[in-house]
């Protein structure tokens, strides 16, 4: 059998592998943490212990990554997106991806190293800025339901909720993601953690501001007193006018930010393009004639790229 034959085949598999892997992933809607306060809060069907079931390989990688300091940045960042994947998972499915887009590069690229290099360079930038990318709408949408939480937390504590009564309404009442958040604390809290670590741990899941400035009005009540209702309702109104603020800025500022994307991408993608289109002119750059100039050229357009890319980023970053 011919080699590309054999690679050709070996690529399908792994396609079909990830493919099955992701929808088997995306479909299970628990997390580790929520399987393990399900054992003393819910009872367990036999479908949701088959779906833990996994071989003891499987456990052994995911719990030797989850306890490396590059695991638990892993973990931090997939509960931040949401992502049902455990680190080893998701290492498994980086891996792939890489594997399977340096194959395909290397052979659409003239079975050549630098398409394979080119092909696994695109294939570990891709999952991470998926990952980036539901962080950031995740994020936003937990920061428009915050003003809303907070008006259902101070009608609650106003009837004469206490404060894990509130908590409560508002996961029951509220929608994703602001009430899995709040589901998750008010299971940490009846397990025993104190109310401070149960928020500081949705604080690290949830890296916003405005969520910081609650957590912090909560717990200063909490050690000097005072009425946590008014001073809700107050933090309410700040909330709504830095969120109302910070989508004018938004809007203002999009063009600038995606413009800077889009130049900075442009030229890397356009090489690359021209690479597996018209290797030949490409390799201009690198004749023994060409190979300063070519690569003081590749050079400065690099470093062209990177400035300008953070001077639009810094002029459309403005704090509220």
């Amino acid at each position: 059998m011919a080699p590309t034959t054999i690679l050709l085949i070996a690529g399908g598999i792994v396609i079909a592998a990830l493919v099955i892997g992701v929808v088997v992933t995306a479909t299970s809607r628990r997390t580790d943490l929520d399987d393990r306060l399900g054992k003393y809060l819910e009872e367990e069907s036999p479908a949701d212990a088959k779906k833990r079931d996994t071989s003891a390989l499987t456990d052994w990688v995911n719990k030797s990554v989850a306890k490396s300091t590059f695991g638990e940045r892993i973990g931090r960042d997939l509960a931040r997106a949401d992502l049902k994947f455990k680190p080893g998972e998701y290492i498994a499915l980086e891996v792939i991806v890489i594997v399977v887009l340096a194959a395909v590069a290397y052979l659409v690229g003239g079975r050549l190293a630098i398409s394979a290099s080119i092909g696994g360079v695109v294939g570990s930038f891709l999952p991470r800025a998926y990952v980036k990318r539901e962080q950031g709408k995740r994020l936003v949408r937990f920061n428009d339901q915050l003003p809303d939480m907070l008006n259902l937390m101070v009608n609650g504590l106003r009837a004469g909720f206490s404060t894990l009564q509130a908590m409560e309404a508002v996961s029951r009442e509220m929608p994703a993601p602001i009430c899995d958040e709040f589901h998750r604390v008010v299971q940490e809290m009846q397990l025993g953690i104190p109310m401070e670590k149960a928020l500081d741990n949705m604080q690290r899941r949830i890296p916003s501001e405005d969520l910081d400035f609650v957590i912090t009005a909560i717990n200063v009540q909490r050690e000097v007193g005072g009425n946590l209702a008014e001073i809700l309702d107050v933090i309410t109104y700040t909330i709504r006018e830095r969120i109302r603020i910070k989508g004018e800025i938004r809007v203002l500022t999009s063009q600038v930010m995606y413009s800077g994307r889009l130049l900075a991408m442009m030229p890397i993608g356009l090489l690359c393009i021209l690479w597996f289109l018209n290797r030949d002119y490409v390799m201009e750059f690198f004749t023994p004639e060409n190979a300063v100039c070519g690569g003081a050229a590749l050079g400065l357009a690099g470093i062209l790229i990177i400035i300008g890319y953070f001077t639009m980023t810094r002029i459309a970053n403005i704090e509220v």
